[in-house]
């Protein structure tokens, strides 16, 4: 009888092309720990470079380092009420107002040919112009000086504004003693700052007493160091202080 032939014995084939896929999470699986790592360290330079190292290995497509633009809404005011909408366009409207006293005091100094002795700067109490002593008074004096009175009264014609705007004036000195006519510079400072609104209110009849308030602060307030003749010269001022009529949050403001 014949035998029957043996079969070869074949060796396994093992399907190993799952390996391809599996190699490509573990290199998607290193970028994602690498980018987490770099971005913990806030490096936004480095982050960059990455996004486009990235890109360009996997297939140049839209990087997922990419940063989202904000979703903005299509209408910021939409998100407002219509009282704070309407709060919020008085309280801007205000701040151009003031903007263009600035301007008209600015303008103002210019044609004067003022600009070492006044100042002007936005601030979050108001439009503040600020005067050099020097200009106004004379040493150790409290009567404004009366060469400058017919600037005063056009600065006062800068100052009228409809509705009327509360104005405060401050005087201030440097550190050095006021002199055996006043009792200190706190007097001093009050006294220059009264006489120089008294100036400005008999300048225009369009501004009242009512809108204004005068205050003295002496040495105390400085502004520069009082150790050189320049920081004292500084300090030595008169600041008029325009406030807005509507607050931040859409209120009338109140008088300081």
């Amino acid at each position: 009888m014949a035998k029957k032939a043996k079969k070869k014995k074949h060796d396994e084939h093992i399907d190993e092309s799952w390996l391809v896929p599996y190699a490509d999470i573990l290199t998607l699986l290193l970028a994602v720990f690498i980018i987490l790592f770099a971005s913990s360290s806030v490096d936004q330079e480095k982050l960059e470079r990455m996004s486009a190292v990235f890109n360009q290995v996997f297939d140049g497509g839209t990087s997922f380092l990419e940063q989202p633009s904000p979703v903005q809404s299509p209408n910021a005011e939409s998100d407002q009420t219509p009282q704070q909408a309407q709060q919020n366009s008085a309280y801007l409207k205000d701040q151009q107002e003031l903007a263009e006293i600035k301007d008209s005091v600015d303008n103002f100094i210019a044609v004067n040919e003022m600009e070492g002795q006044f100042a002007t700067a936005m601030t979050d109490e108001g439009l503040l112009v600020t005067i050099r002593d020097s200009i106004l008074f004379d040493p150790g004096k409290v009567n404004v000086k009366p060469e400058y009175t017919p600037v005063v009264k056009e600065l006062a014609d800068v100052l009228v504004s409809n509705p009327p705007r509360n104005i405060v004036i401050t005087g201030h000195t440097d550190n050095v003693p006021a002199g055996p006519d006043f009792s200190s510079n706190l007097e001093l400072s009050l006294l220059r700052a009264s006489n120089f609104y008294m100036v400005l209110l008999n300048s225009n009849s369009q501004l009242k007493s009512e809108n204004f308030s005068a205050k003295g602060y002496g040495e105390n307030r400085a502004i520069a160091p009082n150790d050189t003749p320049e920081g004292r010269a500084k300090n030595r001022r008169v600041e008029v202080l325009i406030q807005p009529l509507v607050t931040e949050d859409g209120s009338s403001a109140k008088k300081s």
